[in-house]
């Protein structure tokens, strides 16, 4: 008996893969996930909306948008939610990709772009990290054709970590034609402390540049999944057509808004995790190992075909291995990453 079958584009599109699940919150290093709670007044705000679950979420997404507009100082129009700030990529990808276009992001990168590229039918093209595992923009610039229609540009790039300058991303900018989109990925951008580092959002006057922000990181709201793109209004416009209904709850956008009102708390949370960072890229380089300098909450091990034997040695403390490349490890409690330390160290010896 035949059975209904699937787009030919999902033959070649793989699975995403969670990071792995650990004995405990505090020994998983694997997702880039905030240590801390949620800051202060976000779980009164979040049980408050659990009183209506009964009815449906906002589809207009009020609150959110209004707030956002207060932090950024820009009007609502100019912003676009969902479910993290890979759902709003996706919809983007929707909105504006189709077969016969292209799209061009570096690799290795956020492992769910060749997911939301392939599912539009689109070509992709990966163009390859630096050696010093940063994007390299100008070969980027090259590969654009007439016929690409998005570039992503993750900074500071997961799994890797470093940043584009914002010189070079400026020089890209002017680089790409006007009718191609460029997507600036900063879901890590709260923890930035290089001085040259790019801003997506110091370039988002040009109406083909789209910045991608996110809840799930620095402001720790990765379980109830709350993203959103600064675009120019009518992109804007293009994006939320093509996000499903109600996609963002009103516990997501409650804990949301609460969230953009602890600025003291999450400034304090945000540099701990910095000061974290920085220790332990000091103590990996002390070790021996040469790893990229980090801007985001975690750090890499260029362990290439070692990978997974390397993510095996860490358990019980669950890492992030990509076979073939690396392993991204998410700093965490400091016990749990002087755990990680030790085998690192052990590792080399």
């Amino acid at each position: 008996m035949p059975t209904p079958s699937a787009r030919r584009a999902l033959d070649d599109i793989p699975v995403y893969r969670p990071g792995k699940p650990a004995e405990s919150d505090e020994l998983k290093l694997s997702s880039n996930e905030n240590p801390y709670p949620p800051l202060p007044g976000v779980m009164e705000k979040a049980t408050e909306a659990l009183g209506r679950v009964n009815r449906y979420p906002d589809a207009g997404v009020a609150d959110l948008y209004a707030a956002l507009a207060r932090t950024y100082g820009l009007p609502q129009e100019r912003f676009a939610a969902s479910t993290g700030s890979v759902a709003v990529l996706f919809s983007l990808l929707t909105a504006f990709c189709e077969q016969g276009d292209e799209i061009i992001y570096a690799w290795r990168s956020f492992e769910a772009y060749p997911i939301g590229a392939d599912l539009t039918g689109a070509r992709t093209i990966r163009v390859p990290l630096r050696p010093d595992a940063t994007h390299d923009l100008d070969a980027m610039a090259a590969a654009v054709t007439e016929h690409t229609r998005v570039v992503i540009v993750c900074t500071p790039n997961n799994p890797t970590g470093p940043v584009a300058t914002h010189a070079e991303l400026e020089r890209f900018v002017e680089a790409v034609p006007d009718d191609v989109i460029i997507v600036v990925d900063e879901a890590y951008v709260e923890f930035v402390r290089q001085d040259d580092a790019a801003s997506g959002l110091a370039l988002a006057d040009h109406e083909n540049v789209i910045v991608l922000r996110t809840f799930s990181k620095a402001f720790g709201l990765a379980g109830l999944r709350v993203g959103y793109a600064i675009a120019a209004p009518s992109v804007a416009e293009s994006i939320r057509k093509a996000i499903a209904p109600f996609s963002v709850t009103d516990v997501a956008q409650a804990a949301a808004v609460a969230s953009l009102d602890a600025t003291d708390a999450l400034a304090e949370r945000v540099e701990t995790i910095v000061a974290e960072r920085a220790r332990v890229l000091a103590a990996l380089r002390d070790q021996g190992w040469d790893v990229p300098d980090s801007q985001a909450n975690f750090v890499w091990l260029p362990l290439g075909d070692d990978s997974l034997d390397f993510a095996a040695a860490c358990d019980p403390v669950s890492v992030r291995p990509f076979a073939g490349d690396g392993v991204r490890v998410t700093i965490g409690d400091p016990d749990v990453n002087d755990r990680f330390l030790d085998v690192a160290e052990r590792w080399l010896k």
